[in-house]
């Protein structure tokens, strides 16, 4: 092969990077809570500060339970996002009950944000001195057939910090996230 040619399979990854740059540019990404945590850290922008979804806004019903193990009622504050492979994400500052979660009970809450294309990713964040331990969280889309997408815990949430799972699909040949990196990477860099 010729000096300066390209082989077939790394053009391919080439296109496959170039689609994906045009992916980003007509889908500006939602304000990240995560992305900005990390930016805040450096002197960044607070959560909430960034673009907007083109795209229209759809209610969420979130499931939360909460463990047998945790404390009795907890009054801290508790913070939610989530969101799909293509950077749709949906923030929630409070999401805690007006009593506080109680052990083993559920608790229901709508909450709106941009419409996505099946939740991949979850984290929590508690802020308060009582401590909480959820079991699981489930997602129910206005745009799907019913089946929540469910991320389980069992784990007492550290204080001040985005806790849980991303289990969103790299795309073959980007090397990164399909849309979802910077909130990921926000997520590892805590």
């Amino acid at each position: 092969m010729a000096a300066g040619a390209v082989r077939p399979h790394r053009l391919t990854a080439l296109l496959a990077l170039g689609v994906l740059s045009c992916l980003h540019l007509a889908l500006p990404a939602a304000p990240s809570p995560l992305l900005a945590q990390a930016a805040a850290a450096g002197g960044g922008e607070e959560p909430g500060s960034g673009a907007a979804v083109v795209r229209g806004t759809c209610t969420y019903t979130v499931q939360i339970k909460t463990s047998c193990s945790s404390p009795r009622s907890s009054p801290d504050a508790v913070s939610l996002a989530f969101g799909d492979a293509y950077r749709n994400e949906v923030y929630a500052a409070r999401v805690s009950p007006r009593r506080g979660f109680e052990r083993c009970a559920t608790d229901t809450f709508k909450v709106s944000g941009p419409c996505g294309y099946g939740v991949c990713y979850l984290y929590l964040r508690r802020t308060g001195r009582v401590g909480w331990t959820p079991e699981w969280v489930r997602v129910y889309e206005p745009t799907t057939s019913g089946t929540p997408s469910t991320f389980y815990f069992g784990d007492p949430l550290p204080n001040g910090v985005w806790y849980g799972t991303n289990r969103c699909v790299r795309l073959a040949g980007a090397g990164a996230g399909a849309g979802h990196g910077a909130a990921a990477a926000a997520a590892r860099a805590l």
